[in-house]
């Protein structure tokens, strides 16, 4: 038992008040079937609810994402109104979301276009609207990219969506997890030294498992992508992503508009394993197709709150199936039946064939060799 009950008119003056008063057993049994923002409600009724409700808390340490795809009839992006619905829903506390939307309707301005009104105004910034849909203490890292792969939130086993073109996004939100460190990073030219690396974990970091790793007009700026992957390519570090329209972070003075740099996610501890393969640009067959990705079998991974990711350059899709859509995503859905898969169709790609795994790489490679054109990067990240 635990005090400050609370009072009678609150929970009556019955035998089941009494109870949900005084008996934390119930009550963090009863709170497991709350959602997060009711339950954050919830723990303001007494110090028993209150205790009740944090230990519940920490046992939510399994990931979880809102996707959505489709013209909203809103005037405004279809990721924020399913967000701002399918939040109130979700069983976890986001430390970090890591957000992905498609360029043509994700506008940084305000989208004009005939639509049913919201009942209250729109915000003009999507970025805005998203910070202020996340807990304040969320670090956000967010992408926009030329197409989307979601997977429908709800199940893991539904069949995820190539979306080459069209209004599509997704959040994946990551809560506190024992044994996993998750470190966000927004670079620019003038952000990008070694102190700064070695902040984000991506140097000097012994439990440094996995990146991924965005980088956006980076063509203008000479080596800076190769110094951030050149100190990872050698190590037993898995390393994912590619090259996307635009970014947004937190860090929201790192640089100016028309300026290049990468954002990403690290994540450390010994609870991560990864693994990736390449499906290289002569891959044009869906039975090819199947038979790389076939290749992530050999990890090993357990399916349980693991995430699949999807990194293709914008000239594959059906382009490299003879017009045939969703090859990829359906060849990974049926050799990964519960497993989410999400990502994006960029301008190149970062990764190789590798798994991490106690000390075992499956390849190692230099920074050169982590950057492609006309391929998929094909990849599972499991959470312990």
């Amino acid at each position: 038992m635990e005090g400050d009950a609370a009072s009678p008119n609150i929970l009556g003056e019955t035998k089941a008040g009494y109870v949900l008063s005084n008996v934390a057993e119930v009550v963090e049994r009863i709170l497991t079937f709350v959602p997060t923002k009711n339950l954050l409600r919830i723990a303001s009724v007494c110090r028993l609810w209150r205790n009740c409700a944090r230990r519940v808390l920490r046992t939510q340490q399994r990931l979880t994402w809102l996707s959505a795809s489709g013209s909203s009839v809103y005037e405004e992006h279809v990721l924020l109104r399913t967000m701002a619905d399918d939040l109130e829903k979700v069983y976890l506390l986001p430390q970090t979301a890591l957000l992905m939307v498609d360029g043509e309707n994700f506008n940084f301005s305000y989208r004009q276009k005939k639509a049913k009104k919201c009942e209250n105004e729109v915000e003009s910034d999507p970025v805005k609207k998203l910070r202020r849909l996340l807990p304040s203490t969320c670090d956000v890292v967010g992408i926009v990219a030329s197409g989307i792969v979601v997977t429908p939130s709800g199940s893991a086993s539904s069949p995820p969506e190539e979306h080459e073109e069209g209004e599509a996004g997704f959040s994946l939100l990551f809560p506190a997890m024992d044994g996993v460190t998750i470190r966000p990073f927004h670079f620019c030219k003038k952000t990008l030294t070694d102190s700064a690396m070695e902040e984000a974990g991506l140097i000097n970091n012994p439990d440094l498992k996995v990146v991924l790793m965005f980088d956006y007009e980076t063509w203008k700026a000479g080596r800076f992508l190769n110094k951030l992957l050149e100190p990872l390519s050698q190590n037993n570090v898995l390393i994912v992503g590619g090259q996307v329209e635009r970014a947004f972070s937190n860090n929201t003075t790192c640089c100016s508009s028309g300026s290049f740099g990468a954002v990403g996610l690290t994540f450390s501890g010994s609870k991560i394993q990864g693994a990736s393969v390449l499906v290289d640009q002569d891959v044009g067959s869906p039975k090819a197709a199947e038979a790389t990705i076939q290749r992530l079998k050999a990890a090993n991974i357990p399916e349980r709150n693991t995430m699949g990711f999807m990194f293709a350059c914008v000239g594959r899709g059906h382009n490299s199936y003879n017009n045939q859509r969703n090859v990829e995503a359906t060849a990974f859905r049926k050799i990964f039946p519960n497993i989410p898969l999400l990502g994006f169709f960029g301008n190149g790609e970062i990764g190789c064939d590798r798994i991490v795994k106690e000390n075992y790489i499956l390849s190692e490679t230099d920074a050169d060799g982590l950057q492609h054109s006309f391929t998929t990067v094909m990849t599972l990240v499991h959470f312990g």
